[in-house]
């Protein structure tokens, strides 16, 4: 299925979002092209910050990385959740197993224009490690794992899958 190496933001985000979306993502079930709400997403990231170059690590893609080794995140969202701060952990452990030493994440909200900054601690690397092996658990896992509430599914490209009977 995957490995530690083949866990990429995505994985972190679903991670803690819905954890059922992270296993029908594994699977290659995708329909996030379909959905709205993604479409806001990438449209918000094309048009925001645009002289950067995007920095990719394999299975991890980042916005950019600054010259002092801030990892910048740009999101659609208009304030920072927890799935936003753990992508960003992650993003800095991968740049740590590079041998960058990447301080920590500036996540960027141009819908706010608000701009929210994690250092990256010995505790967030604990962190991004746990992350990485709950990922791979999930994958691991023979069924889905339970759909949330219908109200937590408001605007997930994968409502018609877990919802429709």
């Amino acid at each position: 299925m995957i490995d530690a190496a083949d866990v990429g933001g995505v994985h972190i985000k679903y991670l803690y979002h819905c954890r059922r979306q992270l296993w029908l993502y594994i699977r290659g079930i995708r329909p996030e092209h379909l959905n709205a709400a993604v479409q806001l997403g990438e449209a918000v990231h094309d048009t925001s910050y645009t002289r950067n170059t995007p920095v990719d690590l394999g299975a991890a893609r980042l916005d950019f990385l600054d010259g002092r080794h801030w990892v910048h995140e740009v999101k659609s969202s208009s304030r920072p959740t927890p799935a936003d701060q753990a992508q960003g952990r992650h993003y800095c452990h991968r740049l740590h197993e590079i041998g960058v030493d990447a301080q920590g994440a500036i996540l960027h909200y141009p819908k706010t224009r608000r701009t929210h900054r994690q250092p990256y601690t010995a505790e967030a690397a604990e962190q991004a490690v746990t992350d990485i092996a709950d990922v791979l658990t999930v994958a691991a896992a023979r069924t889905s794992p339970e759909r949330l509430t219908r109200s937590a599914c408001q605007g997930c490209s994968f409502t018609d899958y877990c919802w429709t009977e």
